[in-house]
């Protein structure tokens, strides 16, 4: 079990108290070559955020992970990823972990 599933319950918590829809895991943490240096890769899509609250409401959001799972997190927002073949690479290994 790794640190994103010992910690689901509290993650989702987190979800629900910064309006997020979706949140997937991606990247290393979903692999063998997850280790104690990795971070923690994430895409999020948020419900409807005043504009003037997103971006509190975003980076209390990825500070609240860093503190719980104790990692460097990197959080993209879904619609922000416009490479084709990074959001090809992405879609094909993610999975959904809330909403």
């Amino acid at each position: 079990m790794n640190i994103v599933e010992r910690n689901i319950d509290r993650i989702r918590r987190l979800c629900n108290e910064y309006k997020v829809a979706k949140l997937y895991l991606f990247g290393s943490a979903l692999t063998y070559k997850f280790n104690n240096e990795s971070d923690i890769d994430f895409i999020v899509t948020f419900k409807n955020i005043e504009l003037i609250e997103y971006a509190d409401n975003y980076f209390d959001f990825k500070f609240s992970l860093e503190d719980l799972l104790q990692r460097k997190i990197d959080l993209l927002e879904e619609k922000s990823i416009r490479n084709p073949f990074l959001k090809k690479s992405i879609n094909l290994s993610k999975r959904l972990i809330y909403g």
